[in-house]
């Protein structure tokens, strides 16, 4: 999976803050859609707290390897997939986490037959799809395009 590929559309998908910020939900934040945890060193640190681009990428690095865990554990044709659909499914995987990519047993039962426009017909049909619709609009006419195998 070409992981500098996927890094450069989240990237532009979520925003790049080289600071601590609270997100929309109230908690800190920072990177790319990095929720701050008790683990990391900038647990505790007011907002505005300045955080290193090095440091962005190595938190996002760790990040984006969780949500290919997640999407490996989710979907059990995942490794036959074409990475188009892989790195679509991570960047929906990424936005969302396991809990909520779990409530789309319509869309896993199409990537499931490897029926990428029903998939995406599946995507559209969704709250995540109308809070952000750019993103996800753009994610699901890729994978429509996607020639079956």
């Amino acid at each position: 999976m070409n992981l500098e590929k996927l890094y450069e559309e989240i990237k532009e998908d979520e925003g790049e803050i080289l600071s601590i910020y609270k997100d929309h939900l109230g908690y800190d934040t920072f990177g790319i859609g990095h929720l701050v945890t008790e683990a990391d060193p900038e647990h505790g640190k007011p907002v505005g707290t300045p955080v290193s681009a090095e440091r962005v990428r190595e938190v996002f690095d760790v990040d984006i390897q969780k949500s290919i865990y997640y999407c490996e554990a989710q979907y059990a044709q995942w490794h036959n997939w074409p990475e188009e659909v892989q790195l679509i499914m991570v960047n929906m995987m990424f936005n969302m986490g396991p809990t909520r990519m779990a409530k789309f047993k319509n869309m896993q039962a199409a990537l499931s037959i490897k029926n990428w426009k029903e998939a995406a017909a599946e995507g559209r049909d969704s709250l995540w799809y109308r809070q952000v619709t750019n993103r996800a609009e753009r994610l699901m006419r890729r994978l429509e395009q996607v020639n079956s195998a």
